[in-house]
This record gives structure tokens, sequence and C-alpha cells, in this order.
């Protein structure tokens, strides 16, 4: 224990006294720390937040350095006190729970919101389809940028700067899809690439095509939304039946109780 304060002070020294450069350290090491950043998070804060100031890496590297503070504050807290290999995994514990906190709160907000956040997609692709009648896809998916829902803006201009930049193979339609992983996605961006392919011959019988996906998608959504809603209704009439019977479970024993005390 005494070995491990010796070397948290030498390195404080070296540190104060330019010996190490901190931050030439924290960026040799971002990288391995970007190893630990989640698949969806990025989908998540743009759901969250969206808009194209969004800052990943630095609400990411807000997460690493709370974690890293927590965990150097309760390790200096238990050399202090009683250091032991129980302490030492809790001080561990503590700066994951600090790590996962606010992807945690993010994955309620998405769950909190999921309905909502799903139903964008096929009203998006719906808006989308009227232009493609009267563009190409890709001038389409530009054009369709600014009426696009704010969380959806910063992929699609990413997607539009591959496409504008030679790639003409579905990996820029499947990395958007992969960046919102919402309900269907990965289905209706396959669709819209088929539809990029098509010959100016065969584009009317592929919209058609498409269009009946996206009017069947929304149908869905629909029948999804009108489902929640029943079982919310069913739940809450639930609740007052058993308030209800419950009260008057309650009348009845406090009446029957005054006729056995008269």
């Amino acid at each position: 224990m005494e070995f491990l304060a010796i070397a948290g002070i030498m390195i404080f020294v070296l540190i104060y006294t330019n010996r190490i450069d901190a931050k030439k350290f924290i960026g040799d090491v971002e990288p391995y720390f970007k190893m630990l950043m989640e698949d969806d998070y990025v989908f998540l804060l743009n759901v969250r937040y969206g808009g194209e100031d969004l800052d990943v890496n630095k609400l990411f590297n807000d997460r690493i350095k709370n974690a890293v503070l927590v965990f150097v504050a309760a390790l200096a807290y238990f050399l202090f006190t009683n250091m032991s290999f129980i302490n030492l995994l809790i001080a561990f514990i503590l700066a994951a729970v600090t790590f996962k906190s606010p992807y945690t709160k993010l994955q309620n907000y998405y769950k909190a919101n999921l309905s909502k956040i799903n139903q964008m997609l096929p009203y998006y692709l719906k808006s989308l389809e009227i232009l493609v009648q009267h563009y190409t896809v890709p001038v389409a998916l530009a054009r369709s940028i600014e009426t696009a829902p704010e969380i959806f803006k910063s992929g699609l201009k990413k997607l539009i700067d591959k496409i504008e930049s030679g790639d003409s193979s579905i990996d820029p339609y499947m990395d958007f899809a992969k960046e919102y992983p919402v309900k269907d996605s990965m289905r209706m961006m396959r669709l819209l690439y088929r539809l990029s392919l098509g010959a100016q011959e065969s584009k009317q019988e592929q919209l058609v095509m498409f269009s009946k996906n996206v009017s069947s998608l929304q149908n869905k959504m629909r029948e999804d939304k009108y489902k929640a809603r029943l079982e919310s209704m069913e739940k809450k009439t639930m609740m007052m039946l058993f308030a209800t019977g419950g009260g008057i479970l309650v009348l009845l024993l406090f009446a029957m109780m005054n006729m056995m005390s008269m």
C-alpha cells in the first residue's frame, strides 16, 4: 500500500513539473478508451440531443474522465483508511457505475420514447418517396435533409457525402441503417438502394414496390401505437378496478367491525 502511495505521489510530481506530458499521455491512451464505446452510443445521443453541434468525443471523454476521477478518489480514500482487495474491487465498481450511468440514462430515454422514435422512419420515407418520383435517389436524399427529423440529419449528410465521393455500393445505406437501428431500417434501406440502381424503364415498378413497403410500415407503426394505447388503457382500467374493489372491501370490513362493536 505504501508503494502505491509513493508511486501516486511520484506520478503527480512528474506531471506537475512537466516531465510527463499529461495531454500527450491522454491522447496516446484515448484510442484504447474508445474501445469501451458502446455500438449504439452515437445513435442514442442523436435520439436524445440531435443537432449537428453534438460533440460525441467530448461527451464520451467526459464519461472516461469522471470514471477515472471517481476511481482515484475512492482509491485515495481506501489507501488512507483500510486498503484491501474488496475495497479495490469497490473502487472499480464505483468507476464502472459512473462510466455506465450516462449510457443507461440514454437507454432509458430511448425505451421511454421508443414508439415515437420508430414512427419517425416511415413518415420520413413517405416524404422521400414523393421526392424520388421526380429525382434520382441521391438527389432526393439530399433534398430531404432539410425536412427530415432532426436525429436523421447528420446520418443523411454522411450518406450523401459517401455517395458523392463515388461509393456506389450498398455500404453507405447500410451504414445509415446501423447508425439508426430503428425498426425495419435495414430492410427499407436495402429497398432504397435497389431503387437507386433501377433503370429508368423499371423505376416506376420499383417505386410502386417501395411505396407499398412504406405504407405497410406506416400501418404497422399505427397498429403498434394503438396496441400500446390499448394496453395502457387496460392497465389503467385494472388499476381502477383493484383500487375500487380494495376500497369496497375496506368499507365492508370497517362496517362489520362497527356492527360487531355495537
